[in-house]
């Protein structure tokens, strides 16, 4: 089992503490350290300010949203990042939702498949840089362009700066069964929201992979308590019981919100309905206080190091490659020496 660290997103600037967290997870022998980019910093600035930091660890975005970019232009960053890091770079992508892919990006959300696979087929167009140019005729993506205002000027073109791995590793977060399929069948690897190792038949969509496939997950939360009693495990999970209050109430429409429906095939379905219903309201306080702690902590671990290493033997017997954790130093070493 391999340790990633995860920076997220910036809130409203850039943590000092995030250069020395992941130069900790790299001397901690971390595998990776990922960041994330939502309507605020990009993840791509994010991931080369932590590579110009560290030397060894891989630098992970976990996710780039498709909409915000070409990808072309997607594909011109992951390159240019995997240069500056000496080949450390891991591209994780993303739908995101239609709340921010029409509504930050201006972007239909419509055959959100369909435009993933288009995506990542340009991506390694672009990565194998053959002779001829990449071109490409998809339902989304046409290269080169053409339509009724086009100027029928373009030419296939091929990158100019040659790609330091033509197989650059491209990870799918993926939450829905549709999708999950899709990453098994085009990507290098996925990234789960949030997992169960428990419960794979929610996962059954991923099927059989090889063993070169990584499947990073996050876990919710990541605590050594001083003891396993309930009340002390519960308090341990409050910071993740209100972050999933805000992604299966807020991270979404009323009528669609994929975090919710996570939930609900994950065995929650009346309380992810209550939850919605109450966040939406502008109940968020009784929201979060109905995120069953149980939910919580099947995808978290917490509680003594006794308790985490029992709890550890099924993540390990999983489909699971990388647990993906965030905490200060000491939370970092601790989890280092237990994985260990």
């Amino acid at each position: 089992m391999k340790l990633g660290l995860q920076l997220g997103y910036w809130g409203r600037g850039p943590n000092a503490f995030h250069v020395p967290l992941a130069k900790e997870a790299e001397r901690s022998g971390f595998d990776s350290v990922w960041v994330a980019e939502s309507w605020g910093n990009d993840a791509f600035s994010f991931a080369t300010w932590i590579a110009a930091h560290t030397t060894t660890i891989k630098i992970c975005t976990g996710v780039v949203q498709i909409s915000g970019r070409t990808a072309t232009s997607c594909a011109m960053h992951a390159i240019t990042i995997d240069h500056l890091s000496n080949g450390r770079f891991g591209l994780g992508l993303g739908l995101s939702g239609p709340q921010v892919v029409e509504g930050w990006y201006g972007q239909p959300y419509g055959r959100p498949l369909q435009r993933t696979r288009e995506y990542v087929d340009v991506i390694r167009a672009v990565l194998s840089r053959e002779d001829s140019g990449v071109s490409y005729d998809g339902d989304f993506i046409r290269l080169p362009y053409s339509g009724s205002d086009s100027w029928d000027m373009g030419k296939p073109l091929k990158a100019m700066v040659h790609p330091l791995r033509s197989d650059l590793p491209i990870y799918l977060g993926a939450e829905g069964p549709k999708n999950v399929a899709l990453a098994a069948e085009i990507a290098d690897g996925w990234l789960p929201l949030y997992f169960n190792p428990e419960k794979p038949e929610v996962y059954d969509t991923l099927g059989t992979v090889g063993p070169d496939f990584e499947v990073a997950v996050n876990l919710m939360a990541c605590a050594i308590t001083a003891d396993d009693k309930p009340e002390t495990i519960e308090k341990a999970l409050v910071g993740t019981k209100a972050a999933l209050g805000f992604y299966v109430g807020g991270m979404g429409h009323k009528s669609r919100n994929f975090h919710k429906e996570l939930m609900a095939r994950m065995g929650y379905e009346a309380e992810a309905d209550t939850i919605a219903e109450l966040f939406l309201a502008g109940k968020r306080d009784e929201a979060i206080a109905c995120v069953p702690t149980a939910f919580a902590d099947e995808i978290s671990l917490v509680g003594t190091r006794a308790r985490i290493k029992g709890r550890l033997a099924r993540w390990e017997e999983s489909v699971v490659t990388t647990l993906i954790i965030s905490g200060g130093p000491e939370t970092l070493r601790d989890f280092a020496e237990i994985v260990a």
